[in-house]
């Protein structure tokens, strides 16, 4: 199964590629998608938009597993992961490809053990179960390959959507 972990964000977006099936992954990319902070929000939309497209136009998911949005104290922070999500969620609904959300205490558990592990510890169960040489960086892009392994692992629901 071919996986793209999206860690939605406006300002970077984290895109992660991983094979495998349960107890085993391989990366195939990782990146992640930068707009300016302070650019028009419509322009930056656009940009990710045509990022995700390439991305998928290269790399033919079998899914996309994206992070699900949390509330937060930061209503901003969020208004823009949603956008972000939304992105995502309107490309992969124009190609049919199944989307599965996973909230960051799944994630973290599947591939630490501990759903309130740490961003360093994350990163670094990435860097081991992908046999990587170095740590992806920023955490943006670990957290997308960190998706991606867990909806490898644990597979999860997948929400088909049709054009």
């Amino acid at each position: 199964m071919r996986v793209l972990g999206v860690d939605p964000g406006l300002t970077r977006c984290g895109l992660g590629v991983v094979d495998g099936k349960p107890g085993k992954a391989c990366l195939v990319a990782v990146g992640v998608v930068r707009t300016p902070s302070d650019g028009d929000p419509g322009e930056r939309l656009v940009f990710l938009e045509k990022e995700l497209n390439a991305w998928v136009d290269r790399f033919d998911p079998d899914v996309i597993a994206i992070e699900r949005v949390f509330a937060d104290v930061n209503v901003a922070s969020v208004m823009t992961t949603a956008h972000a999500t939304a992105i995502a969620l309107l490309i992969a609904a124009k190609r049919e490809i199944p989307v599965a959300f996973h909230t960051p205490t799944e994630v973290k558990a599947a591939v630490t053990g501990d759903g309130r592990a740490g961003k360093a510890q994350v990163t670094s169960m990435v860097t081991r179960i992908l046999k990587l040489k170095q740590r992806p960086k920023p955490a943006d892009a670990a957290d997308a390959l960190a998706l991606a392994i867990c909806h490898t692992w644990r597979g999860g629901t997948e929400q088909r959507y049709a054009a």
